[in-house]
């Protein structure tokens, strides 16, 4: 499957507004599917570096890396998940997006995005 294939699933969803796959060292966007409005670079450069912090912080509790990250607010949420090569699968959500589904095909797509 193509990387685009793998973000169209995942905009599929309701209540999904997009979807990237970032390289996590630099926060680079190496493919996007957003609705307007959703400026991809300043997601992948958020995401990018807490991803980078939270490896680095379970790292020192020597804890096993995370697999996902899941970030809410008020008007919706970012969740990432961690590719087996080390690329970033990202989805930008509403509120009130059924994330249980957002994460069981985030993390599809991250393991497909390898």
């Amino acid at each position: 499957m193509s990387l685009a294939t793998e973000l169209d699933a995942l905009t599929r969803i309701a209540g999904v507004r997009g979807a990237l796959i970032v390289s996590p060292d630099d926060g680079l966007v190496i493919e996007e599917s957003l609705m307007e409005g959703i400026d991809g670079r300043a997601v992948a450069a958020l995401v990018a570096s807490l991803a980078g912090r939270m490896r680095g912080l379970t790292l020192a509790l020597d804890h096993p890396p995370p697999v996902l990250l899941h970030l809410e607010a008020a008007a919706g949420g970012i969740l990432a998940a961690f590719a087996p090569s080390g690329l970033l699968v990202i989805a930008v959500t509403t509120a009130g997006v059924n994330a249980g589904q957002v994460r069981l095909e985030l993390l599809d797509a991250a393991e497909r995005a390898a």
